[in-house]
């Protein structure tokens, strides 16, 4: 059984920005959690005290780090899609509908226009 047959004469769509977005994402999501829990482990590093904002810097940057992984995963998402629906196309397996225009206990008179029900 061929679970995906490809339509044939259905050429695929040249890739585009969706690769390079694919491609650059890894890179992206790692240093920009980085850069944005850095301040935050700076300060921890360099505060010989404690300092009552430490804790809000860390909520901040846990925030915006958890944004930022969002944000690069709603991008991972649109891109994956966009290459997905230019990549070749496939056939279903069909199935015959002997009854869809007009199913047993609901008729369509065409020629009046009227509808009867049983």
């Amino acid at each position: 059984m061929n679970w995906f047959g490809k339509l044939p004469g259905f050429r695929t769509s040249p890739p585009g920005l969706e690769r390079d977005i694919l491609r650059r994402l890894p890179r992206v999501l790692w240093l920009g959690t980085l850069l944005l829990a850095l301040p935050a482990i700076v300060m921890r590093l360099l505060a010989d005290e404690v300092v009552p904002d430490l804790s809000r810097l860390d909520i901040y940057s846990i925030a915006l780090v958890v944004l930022h992984w969002t944000v690069v995963l709603t991008l991972a998402i649109g891109a994956a899609i966009v290459w997905l629906m230019k990549g070749p196309a496939y056939v279903a397996d069909g199935y015959a509908l002997d009854e869809a225009e007009n199913p047993p206990d609901f008729r369509v008179d065409r020629s009046r226009g009227e509808t009867t029900g049983r």
